[in-house]
């Protein structure tokens, strides 16, 4: 057996070392082209509420990561409605409400209501789904006032 002078600094080391991202289908390690996403930002805030979200979206379209992966792009238009597409997809429209310390979106779908916490952080704005502190938080990566570019149906056929 190695005496124990050897094994503490090898037991440090591996403390120390930063853990393997999951891939979040299977759970199993895997580390992104480039090294692993960046981490999380802290919440150092309280949920918006709804004015704190209006005043902070109205007039924007915002470009979401997650796991530093573009996600979806979403357009706050006035009267609480929404633009929203996934990357690469087709735009869908929709409003938001506040529920409790949520912000509920209905885009009058099959996927029900989609309640999030959003968080103003030094990093951009930060969304929990369902405010679970667990979860992958959606991050704006841009922001812009520029509205969403939504071809109509069917365009060039």
């Amino acid at each position: 057996m190695p005496p124990i002078r050897i094994l503490l600094p090898l037991c440090a080391a591996l403390l120390m070392a930063p853990p393997a991202a999951a891939d979040p289908t299977t759970g199993q390690g895997t580390a992104p082209p480039g090294g692993a996403p960046p981490a999380a930002p802290p919440l150092h805030t309280a949920p918006l509420d709804a004015a704190e979200f209006d005043a902070r979206t109205q007039g924007r379209t915002i470009t979401y990561s997650a796991y530093g992966q573009p996600y979806g792009v979403e357009q706050y238009l006035p009267g609480r409605r929404v633009l929203w597409a996934f990357e690469g997809g087709a735009c869908k429209e929709g409003t938001w409400f506040q529920q409790g310390e949520m912000i509920c979106f209905d885009y009058r779908d099959d996927g029900g209501l989609q309640c999030w916490t959003f968080h103003d952080t030094p990093e951009g704005l930060m969304a929990r789904f369902l405010g679970d502190p667990g979860a992958e938080p959606l991050v704006s990566l841009s922001e812009s006032p520029e509205p969403l570019d939504c071809p109509g149906p069917e365009v060039g056929v």
